[in-house]
Parts: C-alpha cells; sequence; structure tokens
C-alpha cells in the first residue's frame, strides 16, 4: 500500500471515528436533558402532593432512584425512573383532590 493511500485511510478512519463518538455524545445529552424535563416535572408534582399532605413514600424512592442512575450517568433508566415518579406523584395528586369531595358523598346523615 501506498504512503499516500495509507494517510487517506487512517485519516478517514479519524473522521468516521470522530463522527461517532460526536454522534454518541449528542444521544448523551439528548437523554440527559430528557432525564432533567422528566425529573423536574415529578419533583414539582411531588411538591405539589405534598402541599395537599398526601405524597407517597414510593415516589420519594422512585425520585432517588433517578437520581442515582443519573449520578451514574445512566440517564435512560433516569429519565424512566424520573417519568414513573411523575405518574406516580400526579396519582397521589388526584387522590388528595377527589378525597377532598368524595368524604361528604360518605358521610352518614
Amino acid at each position: 500500500m501506498s504512503m499516500i493511500r495509507g494517510k487517506a485511510l487512517m485519516s478517514a478512519i479519524v473522521t468516521v471515528a470522530t463522527l461517532m463518538c460526536a454522534g454518541v455524545t449528542a444521544a448523551l445529552a439528548a437523554a440527559e436533558d430528557d432525564f432533567k424535563a422528566a425529573y423536574a416535572a415529578a419533583v414539582d408534582a411531588h411538591k405539589q402532593a405534598g402541599q395537599l399532605h398526601d405524597q407517597w413514600s414510593v415516589t420519594a424512592t422512585a425520585l432517588a432512584e433517578a437520581k442515582k442512575a443519573a449520578d451514574a450517568g445512566d440517564f435512560d433508566k433516569a429519565a424512566k425512573a424520573a417519568k414513573e415518579a411523575e405518574a406516580l406523584a400526579k396519582a397521589s395528586l388526584y387522590q388528595a383532590t377527589s378525597e377532598q369531595s368524595a368524604w361528604k358523598a360518605m358521610e352518614i346523615h
């Protein structure tokens, strides 16, 4: 193989590797952004539930799991746990608001 071909091949390999790394970096950044958005929404819903005195312990557990996964760099797992935490927090909000009026239907007259 000629020296020029060898240099061209090496240059092509370096270029492909650089592009692959850039793609991986972009994907990781997107996963991290997804986690951050999901986590913020979950924390907000959990705080709202706290204002109604109806926070669920499983929500706090899911938030802790999300934070732990994010700290370890596993943003896909972290985003999944954060979305689960948000769903739990919203369910606790639903429970709190529905029970504010549901007890009246149960009251014995």
